[in-house]
């Protein structure tokens, strides 16, 4: 990326002493100044160290990216441009103007990044991670400074997910004064307006920063409506040199109006029209935190993070596919009654971790272990009957159709040791296993409290191995293998009808993550990380038609077969030219995935049929993003390219939409994006984008559940203009 201008002073006072021929000594002080300017090559995609933090990373993918220096789209939190020098990321365009980033890999699902373990700050955001683990938190991008990645093979350390690892650094306080502030203000096409406020500093021993942030957009399709507000507030104490407490605060509430799933018809049509002018959702989250870190000499560093998630995630909705119109009934002259939803969360963790140096003879360790315990209570209330308003309204008529209780509780121990065979070459063998229950409690109004399981076990060992090669300073080999695990959800053992049943032995989903890459420079040139990866998961879950002992068929919630996935991510990065004000740099980040059912089975009308060889759905077999940047001092542009090809909605990949809209092929499709940012001095900085600039109609998916089954239109070309001041 281009160059930001940095320029320092440098006061250097010169003592010249003068001696003259007699024994009298004189002194004189002579005092000069000296400004030295420099134009900098930002990286905006860097590497984790071998130990980051109490964690080790070495012989993993993972990437860093440092938002501070991309010239894209924060308000909005386009995931395109955020994520675009990272090889394999699929974006989910779901809901609204930055209300949600909804991200995956290795062919997994992006809904909420819910496949992923979620932080901020190194606290676990994932509402609740047996129950519900998507990230209804959601902090604004102009807040973080740093986006850390970790691949699946972060299993061991961070939570046995396939996903691994994503961790939002927030910005800090500038601790060279008493007080800073920072405000950065957008306003862009589809009625966008953002402001982000923040203050910190450092007074004596004590360190604090805090922001304010709101933003209303009417989105791009009719009826799209969002509105959003976000706080946060870190206080931190160094007590010691050795002892730092930190106490953390952040909230996060939007609410979004659902402008409703379209047909493939109405979407060629008019994308932007909407099928829904009465639907709803809204989470409203807090995250408090207690962290103490604390360093015991030299080569022992301890960290303990106390945390909880609470709060509510709400919807009201007309239901239905997209051809079913929500329109008055004359008979009545008043609309249907929707159906209320809520979920509450009260998920408590606490983690404690250490780090030890020590040496094995000769060769340097590390070792690092983790006790972590969790504590869930999520309540979720659903099928209320609603209003036949038009407004957000939550209040419901009788009781709730599902009314009920999943609290788990999980102790989870994790043991791993880096060991320097020789300077250059590393191995890290780990162990993790987690020992947990799940009880659910309740009523389900159509269904005997009998008929669905109401305990899950969790007894699951991980082991995992990865090393690493240093072959010079700059460039290193590095391979990884981690088992992997997925608890059954809730959405998983919820029958959906009268007509459904679960399952009372559903089994976890398990497998692994197995990587090899090969990353560094070639030259001073050519930046690149490639990577060949395969991840299996078995014991997916899904439905089955099956009978009962009188012949009549119904709909089972159980494991439905295994699937593995395997292909390329290839990063590479071409800096053909470099001078003190003027940059340039090429770049793409491009994926190839084979993702296909080895066996299963799934539920077709009345019949089972077999979608072995299948290919997953969502899961498409290239994406590639590409960039053209230029630097000139403070002036940063990027050109960027993104393509995505054909994926299918459903297991049995189905090709030929169906007339809701449900279930068909979802195309492929290119998109140009331009974003500048402008330094015009330390203190000020000015961002501007053209997103779609071909105004591509386009859509990532057709989901099966939530927002709706259907086609879900994704933004047309709009531009955006962000002004940000330091004082």
């Amino acid at each position: 990326m281009g160059g930001f201008k940095s320029a320092f002073v440098i006061n250097l006072f010169m003592c010249h002493f003068c001696f003259s021929q007699s024994d009298s000594i004189s002194s004189r002080l002579m005092v000069e100044q000296i400004t030295v300017k420099a134009y900098r090559q930002n990286q905006t995609i860097k590497q984790l160290s071998d130990v980051h933090n109490t964690f080790i990373i070495s012989g993993r993918k993972n990437e860093v990216i440092d938002i501070s220096a991309l010239p894209a789209n924060l308000s909005e939190k386009t995931g395109r441009q955020l994520f675009a020098k990272v090889p394999g990321a699929f974006i989910y365009d779901m809901d609204g103007s930055g209300n949600q980033i909804n991200v995956s890999t290795r062919g997994l699902d992006a809904h909420r990044s819910w496949e992923f373990n979620i932080r901020q700050n190194g606290v676990i955001i994932n509402s609740d991670l047996y129950g519900y683990p998507a990230s209804h938190y959601s902090p604004p991008m102009e807040s973080v400074k740093n986006i850390e990645i970790v691949r699946g093979t972060a299993a061991l350390q961070y939570g046995a997910g396939f996903g691994g690892m994503i961790n939002y650094v927030s910005k800090r306080a500038d601790t060279t004064q008493a007080i800073g502030i920072e405000s950065i203000n957008s306003v862009g096409s589809f009625g966008l307006l953002s402001s982000y406020n923040s203050i910190g500093g450092k007074i004596g021993k004590f360190t604090y920063f805090g922001y304010f942030q709101k933003r209303v957009s009417e989105g791009y399709r009719r009826n799209g409506r969002s509105s959003a507000d976000a706080q946060f507030l870190s206080l931190t104490y160094d007590v010691s040199d050795k002892l730092q407490v930190k106490a953390e605060l952040g909230r996060s509430y939007y609410l979004y109006r659902i402008p409703g799933p379209l047909t493939d018809s109405m979407f060629y049509a008019d994308p932007r029209q909407a099928s829904r002018s009465r639907n709803y959702y809204s989470p409203e989250i807090y995250v408090p935190s207690l962290t103490i870190d604390y360093k015991s000499g030299t080569n022992t560093k301890m960290n303990l993070i106390i945390s909880g998630v609470f709060g509510d995630r709400s919807s009201v909705l007309f239901e239905g596919f997209a051809d079913k119109k929500d329109v008055i009934d004359p008979a009545t002259n008043q609309y249907a009654a929707r159906i209320v939803d809520i979920d509450r969360f009260n998920s408590k963790t606490a983690e404690f971790r250490v780090l030890h140096s020590y040496r094995i003879g000769n060769a340097k360790a590390i070792m690092t272990s983790g006790l972590r315990y969790f504590n869930n209570n999520m309540s979720r209330r659903q099928r209320g009957i609603g209003s036949t308003g038009t407004d957000f309204d939550l209040s419901v008529t009788g009781q709730f159709g599902r009314d009920l209780y999943y609290k788990s509780n999980s102790l989870a121990f994790s043991v791993e040791n880096l060991i320097y065979i020789t300077e250059n070459f590393s191995v890290s063998p780990g162990f993790r296993y987690e020992y947990g229950q799940t009880d659910m409690t309740g009523n389900i109004s159509y269904i005997d409290p009998n008929d669905f399981p109401n305990q899950i076990k969790h007894r699951i060992p991980v082991f995992g191995f990865n090393t690493q090669l240093k072959i010079n300073e700059t460039n290193s080999l590095y391979g990884s293998i981690s088992q992997a695990y997925r608890p059954v959800l809730f959405k998983d053992i919820i029958p959906g009808s009268i007509l459904e049943r679960a399952n009372k032995d559903l089994k976890n989903a398990y497998g692994y993550n197995a990587e090899i890459g090969y990353r560094g420079y070639l030259g001073q040139i050519v930046k690149f990380d490639i990577t060949v990866f395969d991840l299996s998961y078995n014991n997916r879950l899904g439905n089955l038609v099956s009978q009962d002992s009188d012949g009549s068929n119904y709909i089972l919630k159980t494991n439905i077969g295994d699937s593995r996935t395997y292909g390329l991510e290839c990063y590479a990065e071409i800096f053909p030219f470099k001078s003190e004000l003027i940059t340039m740099s090429i770049f793409t980040a491009s994926s190839l995935m084979n993702g296909r059912y080895s066996n299963g089975k799934i539920a077709l009308g009345a019949e089972n049929i077999d979608i072995s060889g299948k290919r997953i759905e969502s899961v498409p077999e290239f994406i590639s993003r590409n960039g053209f940047s230029v630097g000139y001092k403070g002036l940063t542009s990027t050109l960027q390219y993104s393509y995505v090809s054909s994926s299918f909605s459903n297991p049995n990949n189905t090709i030929i939409p169906s007339i809701n809209g449900s279930n068909g092929l979802v195309p492929s499709y290119s998109l140009l994006d331009f974003n500048m940012a402008l330094s015009i001095n330390s203190n000020i900085l000015l961002r501007i984008g053209i997103n779609n600039i071909l105004n591509k109609q386009y859509f990532t998916k057709r989901p099966q559940f939530y927002p709706g089954p259907g086609v879900w239109s994704s933004d047309g070309r709009g531009i955006f203009l962000s002004f940000g001041v330091k004082i």
